[in-house]
């Protein structure tokens, strides 16, 4: 039978470290050609949209697909595993804290990669669920000695502040403004849903990593054009995806200014098939837009972890 996993339990299960070394195992899988990911389609209706994204990952035995909905109500994920050699149904996840923790970890394994190694002061955009898992995915790659935080609603931001510190003895401070959460950063994390960019590229320092995770649709745009020419490379987690929906890229790939050969895969670099950083002086870019692999590889491992432990709610579907 299949097993259904419920938000608490993926809570109880799923880890960061976890979730890092799932991720990093994808991205490499993928751009050597053994994993497949399909982008995101969308379905759309006057007040909610549908958004499904699927893919396969042969060496986790499993594929199938994410499907949320989006709505004033609010945001629901699933996710569906299928036998990658039966073709049963093996798994359902729910999948608002999976896709926190991945999105998150695509993010520390992007870091890992092209931040430079001595990286430990952060800047992030955004206060809300989505920057937790970015933070504490940076604390496990990098040693870091201060996180800046840059949100409009300053309460918002000073609960989320004491949160984060509480969460992880980390010195984490609300930025004085997004210069502020810019300068003296060696890393920069854009984590909102802005539609315009959110800070100005004549802030960004030479050195600097930036992983841009919020623009995954062409009404988004968190990053300007100024901060796209000074970065070198420009890594995507998948070039298919980012040509079909990173609204940061598309107005400079549109215009020339940028093309599409000339974006990286992060599991290109991961695998050494194309370099990453090789200066301390270089400004680079990770551009995520987020992958099926990524929820489907986390959901095989914690469908192993819940049978090990006796987690979870068993599915009798029939035949």
């Amino acid at each position: 039978m299949a097993l259904l996993l419920r938000e608490s339990d993926v809570e109880q299960l799923l880890t960061m470290d976890t979730t890092l070394e799932c991720v990093e195992r994808v991205h490499r899988e993928y751009s050597t050609g053994q994993a497949i990911d399909v982008p995101r389609e969308r379905t759309r209706l006057p007040k909610a949209a549908l958004h499904i994204l699927q893919g396969a990952v042969p060496s986790a035995n499993i594929f199938g697909y994410k499907a949320y909905t989006s709505s004033r109500e609010g945001v629901r994920f699933l996710v569906y595993g299928f036998s990658a050699e039966r073709g049963n149904l093996d798994v359902v996840v729910e999948a608002n804290h999976l896709g926190m923790m991945r999105t998150g970890a695509a993010g520390g394994v992007a870091a890992k990669w092209l931040a430079r190694p001595d990286a430990k002061v952060v800047g992030v955009f955004g206060a809300g669920w989505q920057s937790q898992g970015q933070i504490e995915a940076l604390a496990a790659v990098r040693k870091l000695e201060r996180v800046k935080v840059w949100s409009r609603t300053a309460d918002k931001l000073a609960k989320f502040c004491e949160r984060m510190r509480a969460r992880l003895s980390l010195e984490v401070v609300p930025a004085a403004s997004p210069d502020d959460c810019v300068k003296g950063s060696d890393i920069v994390v854009t984590i909102t849903t802005s539609a315009t960019p959110v800070f100005s590229g004549e802030s960004v320092q030479a050195g600097t990593h930036i992983n841009a995770a919020g623009s995954n649709s062409l009404l988004r745009q968190e990053i300007d054009e100024a901060t796209l020419r000074k970065c070198n490379p420009i890594v995507v987690d998948s070039r298919p995806s980012a040509l079909k929906e990173a609204g940061d890229l598309l107005p400079a790939l549109e215009k020339g200014r940028i093309h599409a050969g000339g974006l990286t895969e992060l599991g290109e670099v991961i695998a050494g098939l194309r370099p990453g950083r090789t200066s301390a002086e270089q400004t680079t870019l990770f551009e995520s837009q987020g992958m099926a692999i990524q929820d489907l590889v986390i959901a095989a491992e914690l469908l192993k972890l819940a049978r090990a432990r006796g987690i979870g709610t068993e599915l009798d579907l029939g035949r």
